[in-house]
């Protein structure tokens, strides 16, 4: 479980989390990242919430959802 801080929204702590696990290759390119249900279950939240996070990761161009087979980590991006 996670230690919430009080002062920040629970779906940002939620995907804080998921971007780490991202950058850590916990989740790699192109691999299915947990479900809304698979989040509410690990971190207590509610669905609404857990659909938040889904939502900020896409808008933040981190993972992609694919109709019918899930969300999944986007292939990074590399510069230079």
């Amino acid at each position: 479980m996670i230690e919430w801080e009080p002062d920040v929204p629970r779906w940002k702590q939620v995907a804080d989390v998921v971007r780490a696990r991202i950058a850590d290759g916990t989740y790699p390119p192109r691999t299915r990242v947990p479900s809304v249900m698979q989040l509410v279950t690990e971190f207590g939240i509610a669905q609404a919430t857990a659909q938040k996070v889904h939502q900020g990761l896409r808008a933040d161009g981190l993972i992609y959802t694919e109709p019918g087979l899930g969300s999944f980590v986007a292939a990074q991006r590399r510069t230079g």
